[in-house]
């Protein structure tokens, strides 16, 4: 079921942010995501690692269900192997899922099963599939998925890792995948993931993303999520061409 309702909604007003909600309090995870939603913000963005595809171990589907919001769920998987791990997460209410294609040994099978998911939250609308590419990922990995994705997440940094910025080669893989989406003559988002911070998001915006992610420059540990989602939502509109 292709999600063609969630993908023009977002296709047209974009760019949007997706908050990354793992650097929020989630021992308040319900006041988190209002404050979210009071700030007009449109998805909410849970990277699950698992330990095994890159080092860090997060959260899971449980976590997921547990976000009780009228945001978009973009659920970022970065796990080994995840065709067999689908299930739990659609069924967690994921309205968004984004895999790592080096993760997958058919990534194909993947989207294929995502595409075929109900979404719980509204089974008229479908699940938006997604493939995340690393910066060290050749992006001829695209070409042969495309007829069966509706987004790409390009990371501008390293999955997994702390500390890191954000890779100066983004620029060039970000104006070759938009060729690749061109070519494809198929409505695709194109996302930005890693190191966006208050300082760059506008340079981020300028590189043409329909969507990008940040976390930790919303919930950066001070009571003013509400004015920072406000402020990089500002930064991130990117005039018109004169």
């Amino acid at each position: 079921m292709v999600a063609d309702a969630t993908l023009a909604r977002l296709l047209g007003g974009a760019p949007h942010l997706s908050v990354g909600i793992l650097t929020a309090d989630l021992g308040h995870l319900e006041d988190e995501l209002r404050r979210l939603e009071r700030a007009d913000m449109v998805m909410v963005h849970t990277d699950v690692m698992d330990g095994v595809f890159c080092p860090m171990l997060t959260v899971g589907a449980p976590f997921v269900a547990a976000q009780r919001t009228s945001l978009l769920k973009d659920v970022h998987l970065m796990i080994d192997e995840p065709l067999e791990k689908i299930g739990p997460f659609v069924k967690a209410g994921a309205d968004m899922i984004t895999f790592q294609v080096e993760s997958a040994s058919n990534p194909h099978r993947v989207l294929r099963v995502i595409g075929d998911a109900a979404n719980v939250n509204d089974p008229a609308r479908g699940i938006l599939r997604g493939i995340a590419v690393s910066p060290g990922t050749p992006l001829e990995v695209l070409p042969p998925l495309l007829d069966d994705v509706d987004y790409v997440l390009l990371l501008a940094i390293d999955p997994g890792w702390g500390g890191q910025t954000f890779a100066p080669s983004t620029a060039a893989r970000v104006a070759r995948v938009r060729e690749l989406i061109a070519a494809s003559g198929r409505p695709i988002l194109l996302g930005i993931d890693g190191g966006v911070t208050k300082e760059n998001i506008a340079a981020v915006a300028a590189l043409g993303a329909d969507v990008v992610v940040t976390g930790s420059a919303i919930f950066d540990g001070t009571p003013d999520v509400e004015s920072n989602a406000r402020l990089m939502r500002s930064r991130l509109e990117v005039p018109p061409p004169s």
